[in-house]
């Protein structure tokens, strides 16, 4: 039996048995819990008798596992007893981190939890690095060379992203931009971002492209400069189909300055005076098709459009204006005071919400809080701060307030999402029908209808919400208008339909023949090649499914998607590139200058060190 494998030696609960014999294919123990001698016979290859035994017999014992034995050197299970086989030993010894990838590392670290430069410099910092194991030379540069390090990363992104343009952005033909200025401790910059869709995957995509440092006044054609020269310096004035701004005078005047003239209003000009001003810098801007903020504009019709149609009529304003004043007082007070907050958490178990002019949706959500309070504790609260209480009347009038504009809130927060401009129209659509449901609220729906009176029937929005799969013409109530959709729809593919669905003309072979020998034949007429029908792939795509991969089905209705859809219905992208700006150019680092401050901020925005490929993802 030396040297054949059997099971009873390996198994866990062997222990409580006695080896006594082994015979051919069986083997033969003693139960070391049985009173007397009971002898059970079981095969080599299994213990399943022994284990029925122990739940028949021993159920009520309380059975511990055998560990099984440890050492360098073990022999094969075999009859003569156990044993284990010989373990991997295993290396628990950290690799040493080699100077550029502690470099890189510390670069990382950096930037993306936004620390200021000279933390390399610290003590206590430094001490860390120093427990890490790094190869031999490798030690962590002080601020100066540092510095210089980052300088090299982000032309290192520069280089990657200008590399990547001159492959990618060729197979890219529509990207979109927004843009803003952003003023922090007495400094103005202008920022960029880039948005497209990956035709492959279909995903949304977007990048910082610049926050740049604008000087003097923020006239119109500053804005326009600034905005061209930032088109131009990545190679985008072709491929820019449209621009998001909020609804600032000086952005809309200076897109509206670059929109061509009318019909009737056509002047001639000499050809050499055209020339000769040909490098003059007043020449004409090179600027895309405009789009204004849709949630900036659902804002305004939050506060400014909501507020004067509240205090029209009489009744109305003065329970607004009753209601709201104290709101304030609560606001200010619990703000101002540390007493008041606490007593404030104390009572409602909760922090009021102080509304900010820079935050959408930040006045409603501090009223809602408010609301969510009962108005006994709500009363309680104001006599203890020494505040008027709220009437019954406010008090409703306030929930009523927030049910008004819950469906304007909710349709903010759509829209300054990672949507596609798609989702403009039927989230508009959706939202008219909301507001015209609740009482009295005839006012707010025609507000929006004046201020997105110019998006309703645009060619680019309808475009843009017929060619999103998950909308199609579902969101459209009425047919004709569906029907109306349906034909620009089908327009627009004849127009950008591929040439491979066009049968090209074929040149007729080159042969030895002459025309006067093939004019002796005769061949029966071949039957024509089927003709791409815009019809027949719109009627298709209507009646496919609503996920977004079904677009590569529809060659023709996926360049309308990639085209109209590249905008986003929002600017809150470079919204949030100022955020993270607020974070670098704190108080602290007024010393920062502005190129290193585009530069750490850029780097984080696109997460340069971590997902360096997000800039131009395969």
């Amino acid at each position: 039996m030396e040297g054949e494998r059997c099971a009873f030696f390996s198994w866990k609960y062997g222990h409580y048995f006695e080896f006594l014999s082994a015979k051919d294919f069986n083997i033969k123990v003693r139960c070391t819990l049985c009173v007397g001698e009971k002898v059970l016979s079981t095969f080599k290859n299994t213990t399943s008798n022994l284990k029925k035994h122990l739940e028949s017999q021993h159920g009520t014992v309380k059975l511990t596992e055998r560990v099984p034995p440890r050492g360098p050197k073990q022999r094969a299970v075999t009859s003569a007893g156990p044993t284990s086989p010989k373990q991997q030993k295993l290396d628990f010894g950290a690799k040493p981190v080699s100077d550029e990838e502690l470099k890189k590392l510390v670069a990382q670290y950096i930037v993306e939890e936004m620390l200021p430069i000279n933390t390399v410099d610290s003590p206590s910092f430094r001490a860390i690095i120093k427990k890490i194991p790094t190869s031999v030379n490798a030690e962590l540069p002080h601020r100066t060379t540092f510095t210089s390090n980052l300088e090299k990363e982000f032309t290192e992104m520069e280089r990657n992203f200008v590399g990547a343009k001159k492959v990618t952005l060729n197979e890219i033909d529509f990207v979109s931009t927004t843009a803003d200025i952003w003023t922090a401790n007495n400094r103005s910059y202008m920022g960029v971002t880039l948005h497209w869709i990956s035709r492959t995957t279909l995903e949304r995509h977007k990048v910082a492209l610049a926050c740049r440092r604008i000087r003097g006044r923020h006239t119109y054609d500053v804005i326009g400069t600034e905005i061209e020269n930032i088109h131009s310096s990545y190679g985008l004035l072709n491929k820019v189909v449209a621009t998001v701004t909020d609804n600032g005078s000086n952005f809309v005047k200076a897109f509206q300055e670059e929109s061509t003239p009318k019909d009737d209003d056509v002047t001639f000009s000499d050809l050499s005076e055209i020339l000769s001003a040909e490098n003059e810098s007043d020449g004409q801007l090179s600027l895309p098709p405009h789009r204004r903020c849709a949630s900036h504009t659902i804002n305004i019709i939050c506060t400014r459009d909501v507020e004067k149609n509240l205090t029209t009529n009489a009744e109305s304003r003065s329970v607004y204006r009753s209601s709201t004043a104290k709101c304030t007082a609560l606001w200010t007070k619990s703000s101002r005071s540390t007493l008041a907050s606490e007593t404030m958490e104390e009572i409602s178990k909760r922090k009021l919400l102080i509304p900010t002019s820079t935050r959408w949706n930040s006045f409603f959500d501090a009223v809602k809080r408010i609301a969510e309070i009962p108005m006994g504790e709500l009363n309680t609260l104001c006599t203890k701060l020494g505040l008027k209480c709220f009437k019954d009347q406010e008090y409703q009038f306030l929930h009523e307030y927030c049910m008004a504009m819950k469906p304007l809130t909710a349709a903010l927060d759509i829209l300054q999402g990672d949507c596609p401009y798609g989702t403009l129209l039927p989230t508009l659509e959706v939202l008219m029908q909301k507001t015209q449901a609740v009482k009295d609220d005839l006012s707010r729906m025609t507000a929006i209808q004046i201020r997105f009176a110019g998006v309703l029937d645009d060619k680019d929005a309808l475009l843009a919400a017929a060619s999103c799969p998950k909308f199609k013409l579902r969101w459209l109530r009425d047919a004709g208008r569906r029907e109306q959709v349906k034909q620009l729809l089908t327009a627009e593919c004849c127009t950008t339909a591929p040439l491979a669905n066009n049968p090209a003309s074929v040149p007729s072979a080159t042969t030895s023949s002459s025309q006067g020998e093939m004019d002796f034949f005769t061949f029966e007429a071949e039957p024509e090649e089927e003709t791409y029908s815009a019809e027949k792939e719109v009627m298709d795509y209507l009646m496919s499914g609503y996920d977004l991969q079904i677009l590569h089905k529809f060659p023709s209705i996926k360049t309308i998607f990639l085209k109209y859809n590249a905008p986003t219905p929002s600017s809150a992208p470079v919204e949030r590139l100022f955020s993270l700006g607020g974070l670098v150019l704190t108080p602290k680092r007024n010393r920062l200058s502005d190129k290193r401050f585009e530069k750490l901020l850029l780097m984080r925005y696109n997460h340069w060190f971590t997902h360096p490929t997000l800039l131009f993802p395969p």
